[in-house]
């Protein structure tokens, strides 16, 4: 016969079991009604894991993506130039502030995720260890690199995970600002000299194939995919958002009297799409694994920036520290003495 203990433990794990049960539930209920799940909703530990991992990367790359093209503004051609990419390159640093902020709502810290990628323990997108060569690669990356962050992340403002997907309304919208740039440079090279015309052709040869891989693996290759999209966390597949890269990319590349490394680049009739040559998946791993051009380059560049900032993280903190204690100082006698607190006061003056 069980001891009333083994039987109340037999009760709980039951009922923690059902519990368990019928949260999962209605998190599948609420991904099959394409509704949002929000912080505090019950969620699996993997979707969890997976928004962290998927998140944590995007945001990663915002802030190394900062690097090739920050290598210009002192070279900008025109003032009007050097402008537009400052604040191009001032986007992407928000873009990562919204994107550290929405996963920090899983639990996890903006410090974590940073000593994470210092450490090499979590990845950027593999686009950013290329090295920029001439002023017509800062056209190229807007053209090509944020145009395929544009069809990757459109899908994203209808993720499953509210947070992330707010964040990537004001990304997209920004990111096609920084798209239209990067066409609008490389038209004014394509129509300019002979050598600015081939100075653009040789930005386009060279970033091609890297915007085709920022879409990731094959899918039946790709770890992660299959997954993401019943979670609804990814709306399409790595060569579903590769072939409408590829779609639009060709008639633009004809405007701008430019045209794409790819002898095998050919509108298909029956399918409606554009076929295009196979990529070197062998250079996209060497590359994701750390061997890139500017593998090393980006990294230590980065920690270097996280050492050198350390004060103003130090400075800031110290400063809300001695605010926090202001205002708590200020409350305390009006509290003792049975007044309104100061944030009260205030509301009070204000109404």
């Amino acid at each position: 016969m069980a001891t009333a203990a083994a039987q109340r433990t037999a009760r709980a794990d039951g009922t923690a079991e059902a519990d368990a049960a019928a949260h999962e539930a209605l998190f599948d209920a609420a991904i099959a009604a394409d509704e949002r799940i929000e912080p505090r909703d019950w969620m699996p530990d993997a979707y969890r894991t997976t928004l962290i991992r998927q998140i944590a990367q995007h945001a990663h790359s915002e802030i190394i993506g900062m690097q090739p093209e920050a290598n210009w503004i002192t070279r900008a051609p025109s003032l009007r130039r050097k402008a537009i990419l400052m604040a191009k390159i001032q986007d992407e640093a928000g873009h990562g502030l919204y994107l550290y902020s929405a996963a920090e709502t899983l639990g996890t810290s903006r410090d974590e995720l940073l000593d994470k990628l210092h450490a090499g323990r979590q990845k950027y997108s593999s686009i950013f260890n290329y090295p920029t060569l001439t002023w017509a690669d800062v056209g190229a990356i807007g053209w090509l690199v944020d145009g395929a962050a544009i069809t990757n992340q459109v899908p994203l403002c209808r993720c499953s995970y509210g947070p992330y997907g707010r964040a990537m309304v004001r990304i997209c919208k920004e990111e096609s600002f920084h798209q239209r740039q990067g066409y609008e440079l490389l038209m004014a090279l394509s129509q300019g000299t002979p050598e600015q015309h081939a100075m653009a052709q040789d930005a386009v040869d060279r970033w091609w194939w890297p915007s085709l891989m920022m879409f990731g693996p094959p899918d039946d290759e790709s770890a992660h995919s299959a997954q993401s999209m019943a979670w609804k966390i990814k709306r399409h597949s790595n060569d579903e958002l590769r072939q409408r890269f590829v779609d639009a990319s060709v008639p633009q590349a004809e405007s701008l009297g430019l045209t794409l490394p790819d002898p095998e680049l050919r509108w298909n009739e029956e399918r409606g799409h554009y076929d295009f040559g196979p990529i070197d998946w062998t250079e996209f791993w060497e590359v994701v694994k750390g061997n890139g051009p500017c593998n090393e380059q980006r990294m230590t560049q980065r920690r270097r920036a996280h050492d050198e900032g350390a004060w103003v993280r130090e400075a800031a903190a110290a400063y809300a520290a001695k605010h926090k204690g202001a205002t708590g100082a200020a409350d305390g006698p009006a509290r003792a003495a049975g007044g309104p607190s100061a944030q009260q006061a205030g509301e009070s003056g204000k109404a």
